[in-house]
């Protein structure tokens, strides 16, 4: 958490979609993975086939945390209905 506080850079508005780039919230693969509880190879995939947006920065990528957030959302499929069986 203290790495995400770091990077912020700013304190506009959380729920603004259209966010000055001092105030995007930049997430490594590392911690996208740790968030997801994928490996990092997954997220390497992700990035590479364009289903979750990242930046590249040197030889490294970076996610807006809207991003992964926007691309959760999207991939939920609703809960697991109760099996009350007899």
């Amino acid at each position: 958490m203290a790495a995400r506080e770091r990077r912020r850079g700013g304190s506009g508005a959380e729920g603004a979609r259209e966010r000055p780039l001092n105030d995007v919230v930049f997430l490594t693969v590392a911690e996208v993975a740790s968030v997801m509880r994928v490996s990092k190879m997954t997220v390497y995939r992700l990035v590479h086939s364009g289903h979750l947006p990242a930046f590249r920065v040197g030889r490294s990528f970076r996610v807006p945390e809207q991003a992964l957030h926007q691309y959760l959302y999207g991939s939920y499929t609703g809960s697991i209905e109760s099996t009350d069986r007899p």
